[in-house]
Parts: structure tokens; sequence; C-alpha cells
């Protein structure tokens, strides 16, 4: 007698790359809750849908001061996915450590080795990889609206246009023939010379090295115009260029 054994589906496992924003609160806690509840009133879209990563490793919270921390940030509506400095036993599971290497301490915070320094404005940063050889990108067709690129290795270059509600992250410059629609992040690997170059525009947010810019804080002159952005020190400069 034969006997039919049914073919099994195939499991597929797919790995994807996305951006989340990391807050590292600074003593005194009160004060930083009231500038990020300024910026959240100024900016209401910033954080939307946005994954939230807290560092609390400059606060050196107790168990009981983690707890209020936590409660402060979900209650504003953040979308948090995990808690790193302080015990893993101090969060839920859902809130553990994520794996892998953890995130420097990024937006909202100075780098450590300006910990001495006035604080610098809101920074976003990703991981450096010494010793990586220069590389670069180029992509033929437009990102539309919801895409997210990636490239930690160096320029990325866009023939065509980046769509609002799509995004660059780039450890080196980008270069956008097209429409700057959506967001771009330059020198997410501490590349403090990287610039931003777009042929036109309208963009939702700007970061260079972790120093950012949204939509509320552009000259609406610079609308539609050919345009860089870069770094001047610790200002983020966005101007006509041709």
């Amino acid at each position: 007698m034969s006997v039919i054994v049914p073919s099994r589906m195939s499991l597929r496992l797919l790995g994807r790359s996305y951006l989340a924003f990391v807050l590292a609160p600074d003593p005194p806690f009160d004060e930083w809750l009231a500038e990020l509840d300024q910026r959240l009133l100024n900016q209401s879209a910033f954080f939307t849908n946005r994954p939230v990563i807290i560092d609390l490793a400059a606060l050196m919270p107790t168990m009981a001061e983690t707890q209020r921390v936590i409660a402060a940030i979900e209650s504003r509506g953040l979308r948090l996915v995990a808690v790193e400095g302080v015990s893993s036993d101090w969060v839920g599971k859902h809130l553990a450590p994520l794996p892998g290497t953890p995130m420097p301490i990024g937006m909202f915070n100075p780098r450590e080795t300006e910990a001495r320094a006035t604080p610098k404005p809101n920074r976003f940063t990703l991981p450096e990889r010494p010793g990586a050889a220069p590389a670069s990108l180029l992509v033929e067709e437009p990102l539309r609206s919801g895409q997210s690129l990636v490239f930690p290795q160096g320029d990325v270059t866009v023939i065509g246009s980046v769509a609002s509600g799509a995004e660059i992250a780039a450890g080196g410059s980008i270069h956008i023939y097209g429409a700057l629609r959506g967001r771009a992040f330059a020198g997410t690997s501490g590349n403090t010379k990287a610039r931003i170059f777009c042929n036109r525009f309208d963009a939702e947010l700007l970061v260079i090295d972790g120093l950012y810019k949204t939509a509320d804080d552009f000259d609406p002159a610079l609308r539609g115009e050919q345009v860089q952005a870069r770094l001047d020190r610790d200002v983020l400069n966005v101007e006509v260029f041709h």
C-alpha cells in the first residue's frame, strides 16, 4: 500500500533593518521630561509609529525610579520597545534590552566624549564600524512612502526622489537628484563631515551626526530650492546650493 506524504510548506525567515529613536534622559529627570513634553507639543508627529528605546545609563536610577521613567514615557503615547542601562530584572520581558550591540546614547543626550562640555542638542547615532572601507550605494529608483533605506557603510546617492514618509540613513553623505520630501539621516556612524544634498527641498526631517531639524525649523524660503545641509561646529545649517 502506498502512502502519500503531503509536502510541507516552507518557512521563510526574513531579516529587516528598522530605525529606532534612542532617548537617553539626563538628570534631573523632571527637567528632561519637560523638554521632551515641549518637543512633543511643537512636533507632535516626530515620534509617530517610531520604535523608541530608553537608555538610562546616565540617570543611574533605582528600580523604583526606573518604573517611574517607563511609566512617564508610556503615558505620552511613545512606542517603547526596550529599556537599556539598568538590570533586565527591573523591566518586563517585553522591554528587555534588545540582543546584539546596544545602541550608544542617542537622542537628547551628548556623546560620552562631550560629557564635560555644554550639552549639545538632540543626537542620534548608530554604532561606528572602525576599519570599514569607504563605500557608496547608488539607488536608481525613487523611495516610496513607508520605505526605509539603511546604509551605515558610506554615502547614498538616489537618482529619483524620496517621498514623504520614506527615509534614508547613511553613514556618510546623502545625494538626492530629485525631491527630498521624507527624512534623511546622514553621518550616522559619527561622521561630522557628512552632508545632505537634494535638488528640490521639502523635507520632513534632516539629521547629521545626531543634530537634527524638523519641518517646523526650516526657513520657508528653502522650500523647492536646491539645498545642502551641513554641520558648522554644533549647528545644522541648511542653505541654498548651486
